[in-house]
């Protein structure tokens, strides 16, 4: 018997649209420093590199500089504020039911390999229901490193029970095609994601608009192989 081949997903941007409540906190923290709010289609393009560099790329768009640990008490603010209200607005992307539903039928088992802190990320997906739909839920906190470090894809992985060599990552930025070559795995881009450089530039091996497309896509990537 051969191990189930994993689809392992980043979260934000792709799995969960989650810009809503993610530039709400933001601009929450933004306020507190007499900021202007930032507009959600503009800053949802800063989302995908952990709640740090979001502040930091939401102080940059306003011109304020602050100290290390200034950002740091702004963050530790911007988290609390965001676990409060962090399923107000978010939603699963159109289709990712469905497209789980179809790939598990299959014979496919899922992972979550995220720049997120691993609490917040369990505690979305908890609220949003989807817990249970995956064999491992990772954060940058739970290795010690974050996306594109090849490390936190392996380990993920390792904690799913899947093997390196039955793996394909889905995500919507750099930091997801970046973990994927490293780790010399397969990669998916959507093109409904929050990355400020346009996914077709950043080169994956496929590109889809919509959770429809993922279950094809998938199985010609790494089909399920019977013993």
């Amino acid at each position: 018997m051969t191990t189930a081949p994993l689809v392992v997903f980043d979260l934000d941007g792709t799995l969960v649209d989650t810009a809503p409540d993610l530039i709400s906190a933001l601009n929450h923290v933004l306020a507190r420093e007499g900021l202007a709010p930032l507009p959600l289609e503009s800053a949802r393009k800063m989302i995908g590199q952990g709640a740090r560099r979001l502040i930091e790329r939401g102080l940059e768009a306003d011109g304020r500089e602050m100290t290390p640990d200034e950002v740091t008490a702004l963050t530790k603010d911007f988290i609390t504020f965001y676990a409060e209200h962090i399923a107000d607005e978010s939603r699963p992307f159109d289709g990712l039911i469905e497209a789980l539903d179809t790939l598990e039928a299959k014979g496919y088992r899922f992972a979550v390999c995220t720049n997120k802190l691993e609490w917040l990320s369990k505690l979305l997906l908890e609220k949003l229901g989807l817990t249970s739909r995956f064999a491992a839920i990772c954060g940058a906190d739970t290795f010690g490193v974050s996306k594109p470090d090849p490390v936190i894809l392996r380990q993920t992985v390792a904690k799913a029970g899947g093997t390196m060599s039955a793996v394909v990552m889905v995500g919507d930025a750099g930091p997801d095609v970046g973990v994927a070559r490293r780790a010399n795995v397969p990669v998916i881009g959507v093109t409904f994601g929050y990355t400020d450089t346009p996914i077709a530039e950043l080169k994956p091996d496929v590109i889809i608009d919509h959770f429809r497309d993922l279950a094809a896509t998938v199985e010609r990537l790494i089909p399920v192989k019977n013993s």
